[in-house]
């Protein structure tokens, strides 16, 4: 299994709009890194979600139910279906996750731009015993 961090804008597609929708696709994504990384998604890999904007926090954790395929706008793009797996019993600031030594080498600190990243299951373990706090 694999670990994600995808990014979006809350008052474009937030949490709450995937936890409505049970299954949401994951498109729109204009970057060939992050483009990369959604083929390399597998069913079952799980996910951070992480609000941009004024937030700028993890709240949630969804998990891949369909791996990368075309986008249906456009084909020379990838697209994913997530799930929500949970939300976080509380969100996780960037900047709590840039204090962290242990998140220290985390691509969300070290390339923050990537909208699509893979994340270490320390982190991601790190990540969400911190929203138990």
């Amino acid at each position: 299994m694999n670990w994600w961090l995808v990014k979006t804008e809350p008052d474009t597609y937030a949490w709450g709009d995937l936890v409505k929708e049970k299954t949401g696709t994951w498109d729109g994504v204009r970057n060939f890194q992050a483009r990369k990384n959604l083929q390399n998604m597998k069913k079952g890999d799980l996910v951070l979600i992480y609000h941009t904007g004024d937030e700028k926090a993890v709240v949630g954790i969804a998990k891949v139910v369909k791996e990368g395929y075309p986008e249906p706008k456009d084909k020379d793009w990838t697209a994913v279906d997530l799930s929500p797996v949970k939300q976080l019993k509380r969100a996780v600031a960037l900047s709590e996750i840039k204090a962290s030594k242990k998140l220290a080498a985390m691509v969300l600190v070290k390339v923050s731009r990537l909208s699509v990243q893979p994340v270490r299951e320390e982190e991601f373990d790190w990540i969400v015993a911190l929203s138990e706090e």
